[in-house]
């Protein structure tokens, strides 16, 4: 147990939040989840234990802290707001903690809500994918006021590894974004280089063994290299989501000014990706253009 045990909800039980949901059951939180399929919740509580919720205010209810992380913004306004939504069932001075990858405008907009009802809200995303959560090993990169953060890292420490306050409300999501960023940059080099290790004749096992120890190496490298290889991407982070994750980045560019021109490059050839119908492939399956 990191930390009193405490009454807590998690919306959203997807590859990343189902164990998510189950790291803080096993470190001895009491745990009510929510989720729109509710098979899926109800499979959940036939593993971890707790209670299965029909609304997400009911989840709520009650619960210190209630942690979400579904797919998108209309999603996130959809499980918060409302008579049914989350923040209808917590109590005052409740921790509303968002893991969902989505925009910092949102967050700001909840924020203002969370207020009005004398709740607190942190913007939370993550970086380590399903083998992170599983794990429980992810990135948390966090954005809210620092004595909310301080109570609420000891919980997300139940399934995170790094765990950073990156500034006010909004930060945790940008910082996401420069994560997107350099991901969809990565991935794209990657699949360059094996196909031209591929072309040249070349054993691309034993290149990556060399330049993964140098300066080109990187996560990417180390847990992707094989399968774009053997051209199996039926698992990981689908390629629908990447995308999702990059309209983020470029709609916030176009409001501050960064340029973009090879995310805005890369986000091109994930939609041929998608033509192709690969929409759920890994996003390593770049390799296949």
């Amino acid at each position: 147990m990191k930390g009193p045990a405490l009454d807590v909800a998690f919306i959203g039980l997807g590859v990343m939040g189902f164990p998510m949901a189950g790291h803080l059951a096993a470190a001895g939180h009491n745990v009510t989840v929510y989720n729109r399929s509710a098979a899926k919740a109800q499979a959940w509580v036939k593993r971890f234990g707790g209670r299965a919720a029909s609304t997400p205010a009911q989840a709520a209810r009650g619960a210190a802290m209630v942690f979400a992380c579904v797919g998108n913004d209309a999603d996130l306004r959809q499980i918060t707001l409302g008579d049914t939504g989350a923040f209808a069932g917590m109590k005052p001075g409740a921790i509303f903690v968002d893991h969902t990858t989505a925009s910092a405008k949102v967050e700001h907009e909840l924020a203002a809500c969370a207020a009005q009802r004398d709740l607190e809200l942190l913007d939370a995303p993550v970086s380590g994918g399903q083998s992170g959560a599983e794990n429980g090993t992810l990135a948390i990169m966090v954005g809210g006021k620092p004595e909310v953060f301080a109570k609420a890292q000891p919980v997300m420490s139940c399934y995170g590894r790094t765990i950073s306050l990156m500034g006010p409300v909004g930060s945790g999501q940008l910082t996401k974004m420069v994560n997107q960023i350099c991901i969809g940059g990565l991935v794209q080099a990657l699949a360059e280089g094996l196909n031209f290790a591929v072309k040249a004749g070349l054993d691309v096992e034993r290149v990556v063994g060399v330049i993964s120890k140098g300066a080109a190496s990187s996560w990417q490298m180390d847990n992707r290299w094989k399968a774009m290889v053997q051209g199996k991407f039926d698992f990981g982070f689908a390629v629908n989501w990447m995308r999702k994750d990059l309209a983020i980045c470029l709609e916030e560019a176009r409001t501050n000014g960064a340029q973009l021109p090879v995310t805005a490059l890369v986000d091109q050839f994930y939609g041929r990706l998608q033509a192709l119908g690969g929409g759920r492939w890994d996003t390593c399956s770049l390799i296949r253009l």
